[in-house]
């Protein structure tokens, strides 16, 4: 017999699997919804990385009760300028400007560091009593038609309704259900690093698109940026394994003087880049959500909203199923989940997959293509405030609820 029996199973205790327990957790507190995670208990604490949060996703934060802690070092975004020069060129164009608020006294988006998201959410996960099992991993599961059950690294099982997989981009559960995946390596890396400098920021964001890839300057509390650094995947590994002084002339060659001089704070890393979208995200008692359903190019800071727009509904799927006394697990429940996600990842990922092919080169017919298609889109209010809206993540009806700011 399994060591436990519950209802919803989260293997993967980063924000988005925190934030799938917490959001199922609290609009049903009687479900019985455990979280396991690889990780030892404080390895969250050293993440040095901040993300980029859309409005709709803060919506949803704040109605999990957690994004007042989170806002106190969060970051608005008031401005996104977008540039397409080379990296020597001793002027970058502006083409396309972006204005920061959607709506009043909201902006489009805020940077925000990944551990201030995690402990907001950890908090949350203890408030409503979902247990945190650190240091396991899954290592098999048997479906039957009734329950899944889990085996964990330590040798015990768990028996649970849903098996919810947010394990990340390279996920074991995923290929153990069976679910193909679209997967291709773009031959890139992006750096990640945090940079102090001399001028504050005014909260602008900047993306330089070179021929390398994607340069963007997101602004951060305290008078520094977080960086998204697309470079050849060779040459991200020498810039990361090269010193500091070395590093941080190459990284003032393409962020410019404009802030003042520059320091990198805390480490440096280099992330392979490619796509990776599930071809399913269900399957019965199994569902994926985060960088396990889809894994996509940062170019559109996209990435870790998709996950939180799998929250949303993946969320309202299960509880509204559970109120109208359905099985959780089931897979005709499970589905109207995947077909509210799916097609807009597919969407998502063909998106950033065009404009990183369109924007990382140098062929000058393209450039000019590209660039008038940039100043189009400047000189077209209507045009622009939908892309804006966009990348707010505005739904019109029909959107899960805690998108749009409601309970479920």
């Amino acid at each position: 017999m399994p060591d436990t029996l519950v209802d919803m199973l989260v293997v993967g205790g980063g924000y988005v699997g925190l934030a799938a327990a917490v959001a199922v957790k609290q609009a049903a507190p009687h479900l019985n919804v455990e979280v396991i995670e690889a990780a030892p208990e404080h390895v969250w604490q050293k993440d040095e990385r901040a993300s980029a949060i859309i409005a709709a996703a803060t919506k949803m934060l704040d109605v999990l009760g957690v994004w007042n802690e989170i806002a106190t070092e969060a970051q608005p975004i008031n401005r996104m300028i977008v540039t397409d020069s080379r990296t020597a060129d001793p002027v970058r164009p502006v083409f396309l400007t972006f204005d920061g608020e959607i709506e009043e006294g909201r902006p489009f988006a805020h940077m925000v560091p990944n551990v201030a998201m995690v402990r907001a959410l950890r908090g949350a996960a203890e408030r409503l009593g979902i247990a945190i099992r650190h240091g396991l991993m899954a290592t098999g599961f048997v479906t039957t038609s009734t329950r899944c059950t889990v085996s964990l690294s330590d040798g015990s099982t768990v028996a649970t309704r849903l098996l919810v997989a947010c394990d990340g981009v390279r996920s074991k559960l995923r290929d153990m259900a069976g679910i193909k995946t679209v997967t291709w390596d773009y031959g890139q890396s992006g750096i990640v690093a945090t940079v102090a400098h001399e001028r504050p920021h005014e909260g602008v964001a900047e993306e330089h698109f070179l021929p390398s890839g994607p340069f963007a300057i997101l602004p951060l509390t305290n008078n520094r940026s977080s960086l998204v650094w697309t470079e050849r995947t060779a040459e991200a590994d020498r810039l990361v394994s090269s010193d500091d002084l070395v590093f941080e002339e190459e990284l003032q060659r393409r962020f410019g003087h404009k802030l003042g001089d520059l320091q990198v704070v805390g480490g440096k890393k280099a992330f392979p880049l490619g796509l990776t979208l599930a071809r399913a995200f269900v399957a019965p008692r199994f569902a994926l959500a985060g960088d396990a359903a889809h894994g996509i190019h940062p170019i559109s800071g996209q990435g870790l909203n998709l996950g939180f727009k799998d929250v949303a509904a993946l969320a309202e799927t299960i509880v509204e199923g559970d109120r109208l006394g359905l099985d959780i697990g089931a897979l005709n429940v499970l589905e109207r989940y995947q077909s509210w996600r799916r097609f807009d990842t597919f969407r998502m990922g063909v998106t950033t997959d065009v404009l990183n092919r369109l924007f990382s080169n140098d062929i000058t017919p393209i450039r000019i293509a590209r660039d008038f298609g940039l100043g189009v889109v400047e000189r077209m209010p209507r045009l622009k405030n939908f892309f804006i809206d966009q990348a707010a993540g505005k739904s019109g009806e029909g959107g899960p609820k805690l998108l749009a700011g409601e309970a479920i």
